[in-house]
């Protein structure tokens, strides 16, 4: 009979013993997927950045033309949902698996698909990785256009509905970005479209909710932007909320899916880059149960 902790999935911790990786082996082998990451949520930030200084700045033209806020997010969601697909299908979102998201490298951890040490340092790089794409975005763009008050460095704030109101927004987008990826990536005849499925979903979010949080979802992202621009007002709710939504999102999957069905954790796995993760995508690619 299986114990508690395997049919959830979720409680047991990463296996340890002679195959588990140390820190150092792990930087040593892993590296570059680890620069990918960085550089992964690194180029988001600066399209964050470029995006809302084109939408948001007062002297824009842009901002001029499109006098309605809802359209701007539009223009804006839509901007980001692509640039997060352009990232998921490029070579580097290939191969890192394109996390970008300490929470959804978290939940990934929790679901026993990474190890200990390449989620430590997924984690590292992508907050790093965060804060030096939103001072490259002030530094090519210009510190007075990025850190203008409309702007301020696209920062993440809670709306006038106030913080808990915002927690609930970000709990449900995690939740419901991670339902999604998991039962597209984990599915071999659909694994090519996850990022076409989430880059729609980002634009969405951003269109509908952003006046409600901020629309983050990334504890990394929050802080990338609260940095520079020197705003932690309830900073809190960027690193609870979303984990807390994607981990239950992770727990729903399995209780409907089961643990078996969990083949690796790279958003776009159909292709020829390497896997440095517990995978059995290709293992798995004929079974049954991964059928849509």
């Amino acid at each position: 009979m299986k114990s508690a902790t395997a049919a959830t999935g979720l409680a047991a911790p990463v296996e340890s013993g002679p195959a588990a990786h140390s820190a150092v082996r792990a930087l040593a082998s892993h590296w570059p997927e680890y620069l990918m990451e960085a550089a992964g949520l690194g180029l988001f930030m600066i399209s964050a950045c470029a995006f809302t200084v084109l939408l948001e700045h007062p002297g824009s033209p842009f901002h001029q033309a499109l006098p309605d806020p809802w359209v701007r997010r539009f223009v804006i969601g839509v901007a980001m949902g692509l640039t997060a697909i352009a990232i998921i299908y490029s070579p580097m979102g290939k191969r890192s698996g394109a996390h970008l998201n300490p929470a959804v490298t978290l939940t990934f951890l929790c679901l026993r698909k990474i190890e200990t040490w390449d989620a430590v340092f997924y984690v590292l790089a992508q907050f790093a990785g965060g804060a030096l794409g939103v001072m490259l975005a002030a530094h090519v763009l210009g510190a007075m256009l990025v850190g203008h008050t409309a702007v301020n460095y696209a920062v993440t704030l809670p709306g006038e509905s106030g913080r808990w109101i915002a927690f609930a927004a970000e709990m449900s987008l995690a939740f419901g970005l991670m339902l999604l990826v998991l039962n597209i990536s984990n599915r071999p005849s659909l694994n090519r479209y996850t990022g076409l499925f989430a880059g729609a979903l980002i634009a969405v979010y951003i269109t509908v909710e952003a006046p409600l949080s901020g629309m983050s979802m990334n504890p990394a992202r929050t802080v990338a932007s609260a940095l520079p621009a020197q705003v932690w007002t309830d900073v809190w709710i960027y690193f609870v909320a979303p984990p807390l939504g994607m981990l239950l999102a992770a727990q729903t999957y399995l209780l409907t899916r089961g643990q078996g069905t969990v083949l690796c954790c790279k958003l776009h796995h159909d292709n020829t880059s390497r896997c440095i993760f517990r995978c059995r995508y290709h293992e798995c690619a004929d079974h049954p149960a991964t059928r849509v």
